[in-house]
């Protein structure tokens, strides 16, 4: 054979086909070799073929199907006119707005699976009746809770000679709702005794609560809000109703966790089925 003659092989590796698209595009009767040699049937192609088969692949790449390929050439037209590029393009608006619906419901199914998923690992459980050193502030944000309890309740605590049982206990409750700054918030620890009231703290007895949904958070405190909504919302439709305000207990955060995405805050909501 001919420099000019390639094996199906070389072919292949010129064009940057696979050997089984070449045997297929001769099914279909859209590139043919050259030469097909009778006594051992292999097949030769020429090096000008290699332009076809680039226009091939282009026009595949295009959104072209291998049937509207073989009619082009079929018309002696080798590259698609305006019209049909426009039409292409037109299709293509149509194939993103179903991709963008596509993409949104998936989102949707998955946020829903995730809810789903978060409130499985609602538990319910009783609270013991507690005495609790109290402090009653209003806080800028979140991130200054832990500059009060180090800087204000924590040295008050100690000068009243406070004493907390292990495992400690400690929660924040949110007077009028939640809000993102100027934050009305009463911090409660569980203590063995009731001290003297001062300025900053007060004592009290919380009474005992027969059933609590509870929910784990990891991170910072800023999901707290999103967690509320959704542990609401899920009470609601199982049929609870909330008796008393509902707690954010402090298990662990910047006091022993530097990472921030391992801070560990339970909610505790008072509630009974209605």
């Amino acid at each position: 054979m001919g420099k000019n003659k390639l094996k199906i092989g070389e072919f292949s590796r010129l064009g940057r086909v696979t050997v089984r698209a070449l045997r297929h595009y001769e099914e279909i009767d859209l590139l043919t070799p050259e030469i097909v040699d009778r006594d051992t049937g292999y097949r030769y192609y020429s090096v000008g073929q290699l332009q076809k088969i680039f226009s091939i692949t282009k026009l595949k790449s295009m959104g072209y199907s291998l049937e509207e390929i073989r009619d082009l050439w079929d018309d002696d037209q080798h590259f698609p006119t305006v019209k049909s590029l426009e039409e292409k393009i037109r299709k293509c608006e149509e194939e993103l707005a179903v991709l963008k619906e596509r993409k949104r419901m998936l989102k949707a199914v998955v946020a829903s699976q995730k809810k789903l998923h978060k409130m499985e690992k609602v538990y319910f459980e009783s609270l013991p009746a507690i005495t609790v050193a109290s402090h009653h502030t209003v806080i800028t944000s979140f991130e200054d809770l832990g500059r009060l309890c180090c800087e204000v309740i924590g040295p008050e605590m100690a000068r009243l000679g406070c004493e907390c049982p292990e495992p400690g206990y400690c929660y924040t409750i949110e007077h009028g709702g939640y809000k993102p700054k100027d934050i009305d918030i009463e911090y409660c620890e569980k203590v063995t005794k009731k001290g003297a009231d001062s300025a900053l703290i007060k004592f009290k007895d919380i009474p005992a609560v027969p059933m609590a949904a509870c929910l784990k958070v990891f991170g910072p405190y800023d999901k707290l809000y999103d967690n509320y909504v959704e542990l609401f919302a899920y009470l609601e439709k199982e049929g609870y109703k909330i008796t008393d305000a509902p707690r954010a207990v402090y298990v662990d955060g910047i006091w022993n966790q530097e990472d921030a995405d391992k801070w560990l805050t339970i909610i505790q909501v008072p509630v009974e089925k209605v």
